[in-house]
């Protein structure tokens, strides 16, 4: 028995299982992979890890299990869960899975059904019953991933405290007894639609404000072109990046000449590209079709602009949102009237769900040298990007 002095949850006690299998290499390493990317450029203080975050979210899905009434097994499996649910991703989080072919959750079933890890697993859990739980399947899936899940909760309250941005402050108390299950379904009851609003809320905020803040999509898009450089020229293998960290990353793209090398040096100096021109995601009629739209489109409207530009295409990004703050709701209330999906009993969430598009949309980023000269050739993105219908 050990415990972890945790900067949000306070002290949190964990068994000699979980403790051999945090002491593995695997969890390790994600005491080195930022939570937020490069957002500490942005908020100098948001340098928590994705280790703290999956320590808390085996502590919210310990807490959330314990309310439900549910017995110590499955607490002991759903702590598991929370520990490993983020245990694929690459270094640098979110900012690199765009430049991957798999997605962070794919090598984390990969990663807990075939490395070390998976032997220790062995010893008390089945591995595909977690890699269920983590893509939110089974009875209990709901509570790792899902509308409103422990995994947000952490994160949300998480990332507002080292950012400093209250937006994100929630009151995770309220929300976790206000989640009950009606046979094998996880579903809020009546008096909890407030805490969820105001959970949806800051997540909402939260968006513009740390997660889609137009500087950390600038330095996050340098980074991934930079990444897809690596990855297309065979410098690093993608298989590679579950074995490392930021720093090894860091050191491989500061030690490689052309563009990663150049990348590194305008992040050291802060000489970032700009916003060149914007399109407003609110202005189409289907703005999710554009957001979820094959990258192929900002491929093309990269290498028109460069040609016209006379700048190799690498020095153009076009950049569209990584994802949005709400995607489809399906949580249902326990009402008095019987089961009513949450979007229906609260106008504040249907709301929230198209006013996402006001803040969100196409960017074109340039380096303040090929912005002016795209300013002086009048380049604007909409005459050089084809959109999905």
């Amino acid at each position: 028995m050990g415990f972890i002095r945790d900067s949000i949850h306070g002290d949190l006690h964990l068994t000699d299982y979980e403790l051999k299998l945090i002491d593995t290499v695997e969890i390790q390493r994600l005491r080195r992979i930022k939570q937020l990317g490069f957002t500490n450029l942005i908020y100098p203080g948001a340098n928590h890890t994705r280790f703290e975050h999956s320590i808390g979210t085996l502590y919210l899905a310990n807490k959330l299990g314990t309310i439900l009434g549910l017995d110590n097994e499955i607490l002991e499996l759903l702590r598991i869960c929370g520990l490993l649910h983020d245990i694929g991703h690459a270094p640098f989080s979110h900012v690199s899975e765009r430049a991957l072919k798999k997605s962070h959750e794919t090598i984390t079933k990969e990663i807990i059904l075939n490395s070390p890890v998976t032997d220790i697993i062995n010893e008390k859990f089945e591995p595909k019953l977690i890699t269920s739980i983590i893509d939110g399947k089974t009875k209990y899936g709901k509570i790792i991933s899902g509308d409103l899940d422990v995994d947000r909760m952490d994160y949300l309250a998480r990332d507002s405290y080292y950012t400093g941005v209250a937006y994100g402050v929630i009151d995770t108390e309220r929300l976790l007894y206000s989640l009950t299950y009606d046979e094998n379904n996880l579903v809020l009851t009546q008096k909890g639609v407030q805490a969820a609003e105001s959970t949806l809320l800051a997540r909402y905020f939260m968006y513009p404000t740390v997660y889609q803040h137009h500087t950390t999509r600038i330095v996050n898009s340098m980074f991934r072109v930079s990444l897809e450089h690596l990855l297309n020229n065979k410098i690093i293998e993608e298989k590679e990046l579950r074995y490392l960290d930021d720093g090894d990353l860091i050191n491989i793209t500061r030690n490689t000449p052309g563009l990663p090398q150049k990348t590194m040096q305008n992040l050291d100096t802060r000489h970032l590209y700009k916003k060149a021109d914007t399109i407003e995601l609110s202005q189409f009629e289907n703005p999710e079709k554009i957001v979820e739209m094959d990258k192929k489109y900002l491929t093309e409207a990269e290498e028109t602009i460069a040609a016209k530009l006379n700048i190799p295409p690498e020095e153009v990004i076009v950049d569209i949102p990584e994802e949005l703050s709400f995607k489809k709701m399906s949580i249902q209330v326990k009402t008095y009237d019987g089961f009513q999906p949450l979007t229906k009993v609260s106008t504040i969430i249907d709301t929230l769900k198209k006013a996402q598009y006001n803040y969100a949309d196409l960017a074109l980023f340039l380096s303040p040298e090929n912005r002016d000269k795209a300013k002086n050739a009048n380049i604007k993105l909409e005459d050089h990007i084809t959109l999905p219908t």
